[in-house]
């Protein structure tokens, strides 16, 4: 996976252009200095799949991407919108979160420096025990890695695991 940073001056411009996307316009941060978007807090599918569709090319394709295999490699999947970002999670919590930027799309799994092997990616702004990848491609996204990384994370108590 490429995990460089090429920092640009301007952040890309998002408007929808869809029926399927919210009419919202807003600017893809470069990096997670507090919200990653507008979007709303709120449990469920609905409002990730909202998220998700108002989020440009090719940062959505990618998006799409990682909910698809976060559906099929999890049983019981729960979504939701947290600071801006899709957040996953199956029984006591959140597991990972996805979250387009100006460049790249960030995928960090909370507490990720337990998992075998450790991703990457020490993000800023997201705790000290948060790792993962940034993607900028979808030929990037290494499915097979992070299924295991998805398993392995849904596992740890406390995290998405049951509290023993």
């Amino acid at each position: 996976m490429n995990n460089k940073k090429d920092p640009e001056p301007e952040a890309q411009n998002t408007t929808a252009s869809t029926s399927t996307q919210p009419s919202t316009t807003f600017v893809l941060p470069e990096a997670m200095t507090g919200k990653a978007s507008p979007a709303k807090a709120a449990l469920g599918d609905k409002p990730v799949f909202s998220y998700i569709a108002s989020v440009p090319e090719p940062q959505r394709g990618i998006l799409e991407a990682v909910d698809a295999l976060a559906s099929t490699t999890l049983p019981n999947l729960q979504r939701s919108v947290k600071w801006g970002m899709a957040y996953y999670g199956v029984g006591d919590g959140w597991c990972f979160s996805s979250g387009g930027f100006a460049h790249h799309v960030k995928l960090m799994f909370i507490n990720g420096i337990n998992l075998t092997p450790v991703p990457p990616v020490t993000p800023v702004g997201m705790g000290k025990a948060t790792r993962g990848v940034e993607l900028e491609s979808i030929e990037e996204l290494d499915e097979l890695q992070i299924a295991q990384w998805m398993k392995q994370i849904t596992a740890v108590p406390g995290i998405g695991g049951k509290k023993h």
